[in-house]
């Protein structure tokens, strides 16, 4: 893999690179939390979407260079590029849903028959068609040129916390706040499966690039690997502590990456004809706490970068950071905090079929990430590039410890400061009364 963006509460959009002796880059730019990041399909650029009402495209590079534009008037949940990478749709808690060109960011049309906050806006595979979701209990379906809704499919328990196509585009697959995942037919509009395996809020869901299984990431702290062709649950992922908040597949499909409510983004491996489990790769992005701490609530999203054999995209909340990968896509949420470096450590996860328990923790933001992946170089032994990789771990691990304890440090010599302030003013007062 090559990089991961995050965008995170903290306002400021992260590209991580994911070589240990690679700096990560911090691009400050919104005026309020970041909702939405993805790369674009060269992954030339990062278009990250804000409560600042703004959408603002990023050169992922060291500049940060960026261009802003005031695409709405509410919150812009969402963001997301056309498969040609010509357009950008963005959709907001102003209703409705609008679609740019990339190029001087000129406003083209807008969609507007939703009557609340709309959650989600995606492409088409073939850019002929846009699907949105929304809190009215509505999915819609436009056709690009007409402008037109084309058909509504409606939510009866809840709403759609994301909506995305099929990558045959013949499909697509709702993640609702009923618990459950719903897979329509475009041209029939019927509903082809209906999957109840989560007990809490799904956030997110990311189809496999060959169109056979995808995955899906709810507030019970679990994702589930769901295979398309058999209608029937494969895996239980357990990892995060507290609601995953958003998933995403790389662009091969060799990799996902998951945020959570645990301020952590998660990169794992999809060893799916191995049934002892999947290696990980965990983000942790660590926060100072703030006098100045917004509500806990953040967004991420992930894509892949196409002119890379691999992408992925991950992202997470604000104590953590919104990952935007270009493989896969990743939701965290958290109380306050700042972007701060990530602390990689190699881990071994175990895929069961079994429920993970309800977590009730009440979280409305999401993380989004994107991330980058290149295939490795070929000519190295396994056994020496898995020996290379558990070193580098370790290392991780040991500057992890190292930052941890640093950390603790810092807080034991401001007690001790404030102890002996203490002292020295109780000191004084005895004094005084001691002279009165």
């Amino acid at each position: 893999m090559k990089q991961i963006a995050t965008g995170s509460k903290d306002s400021s959009v992260m590209i991580w690179n994911m070589k240990p002796q690679m700096r990560a880059y911090r691009f400050d730019g919104h005026k309020d939390a970041v909702t939405s990041v993805q790369f674009s399909p060269s992954g030339h650029l990062v278009a990250s979407a804000s409560r600042d009402k703004t959408v603002r495209l990023w050169v992922p590079s060291m500049k940060a260079e960026s261009t802003a534009f005031r695409a709405h008037t509410a919150t812009v949940r969402s963001v997301s590029f056309s498969g040609d990478g010509q357009n950008l749709v963005t959709a907001s808690d102003d209703k409705t849903i609008k679609v740019w060109t990339v190029h001087r960011q000129k406003f083209l049309f807008s969609l507007n028959q939703h009557i609340n906050w709309v959650r989600c806006a995606k492409f088409s595979p073939d850019d002929r068609l846009i699907v949105s979701s929304s809190d009215d209990k509505t999915i819609k379906l436009w056709d690009k040129n007409s402008r037109e809704c084309i058909h509504s499919f409606h939510e009866h328990a809840g709403y759609a916390n994301h909506v995305d196509f099929h990558p045959s585009g013949t499909c697509i697959a709702a993640a609702s706040t009923d618990n459950s995942v719903k897979v329509w037919d475009i041209r029939s509009h019927k509903m082809l499966q209906h999957y109840q395996v989560h007990s809490g809020v799904v956030n997110s869901l990311s189809f496999h690039p060959t169109g056979n299984f995808f995955i899906t990431a709810s507030n019970d702290s679990t994702m589930k690997i769901l295979d398309l062709v058999e209608g029937k649950l494969l895996y239980t992922l357990h990892g995060h502590q507290g609601p995953v908040t958003c998933v995403a597949f790389s662009r091969t499909g060799d990799y996902f990456a998951s945020g959570g409510s645990d301020e952590q983004v998660m990169v794992w491996k999809s060893n799916f004809d191995c049934a002892e489990g999947v290696d990980g790769v965990r983000l942790q992005h660590k926060t100072t706490s703030s006098s100045q701490a917004r509500p806990a609530s953040s967004t991420a999203h992930s894509c892949f970068n196409s002119h890379h054999p691999s992408v992925l995209r991950s992202e997470a909340s604000e104590p953590s950071e919104h990952f935007n990968g270009q493989d896969s896509h990743a939701a965290a949420h958290s109380q306050s905090g700042s972007h701060s470096r990530a602390t990689h450590s190699h881990t071994h996860r175990h895929l069961s079929t079994s429920s993970a328990s309800t977590h009730h923790t009440q979280t409305r933001g999401l993380a989004q990430v994107q991330a980058q992946s290149q295939a490795s170089d070929g000519g190295v032994p396994h056994g020496l590039a898995s020996t290379l990789e558990h070193i580098i771990g370790q290392l991780d691990i040991l500057t992890q410890t190292v930052s941890i304890l640093e950390q603790r440090l810092t807080l034991t010599e401001d007690k001790l400061k404030e102890c002996l302030e203490n002292q020295m003013e109780i000191g004084l007062h005895l004094q005084r009364r001691e002279e009165a």
